[in-house]
């Protein structure tokens, strides 16, 4: 395992231009849902040279995720290879509630660091929850409420103190 602070990982890209997942549970109960809204940073006196980085994320209530999200004290956030974009499409249209959508994605969930990631996973980022909070849309400019939610529920932020990284890159 490394420190997030050795490597560069292009955090401005990271999120943007490659689908990553979010995991919540232990290998006999969890779940994990596609993402592509993410940033990492510092608040808090977390971030590089001061510890730990944070990683924040973004999931809306409806995601069976969610709800794991906001029980449990750990998660975490997984980045794939490009091979893998049709299993990480499948996690994103389909729910766990139905079904072992892992298994149908062909991923191999495995234990880490009081998490879970998976094998196929060639960055993984284990991240203590610090903070959890619904957006409020009577705090959001208009062109987001009305433009991007209009009857959807509002995300939640889930920001996570990174912990362990394994990066098999």
């Amino acid at each position: 395992m490394k420190e997030f602070e050795t490597k560069e990982y292009k955090i401005f890209d990271i999120f943007n231009n490659q689908w990553g997942v979010v995991t919540a549970g232990d290998l006999s109960n969890y779940n994990t849902c596609t993402i592509a809204w993410g940033s990492f940073g510092t608040i808090w006196g977390r971030g590089p040279g001061k510890g730990r980085a944070i990683v924040t994320v973004y999931v809306n209530p409806q995601r069976y995720t969610w709800e794991f999200l906001t029980k449990l004290d750990t998660f975490t956030v997984e980045f794939f290879p490009p091979e893998y974009r049709k299993a990480l499409g499948y996690l994103g249209t389909h729910s766990g509630r139905d079904g072992d959508k892992v298994a149908a994605a062909g991923l191999t969930p495995k234990e880490i660091a009081g998490g879970i990631t998976f094998a196929e996973a060639n960055l993984t980022f284990v991240c203590k929850k610090l903070y959890q909070a619904p957006f409020e849309r009577k705090n959001m400019a208009e062109v987001i409420d009305k433009g991007f939610y209009g009857d959807w529920e509002p995300h939640w932020m889930f920001v996570g103190e990174i912990v362990e990284v394994e990066d098999k890159r």
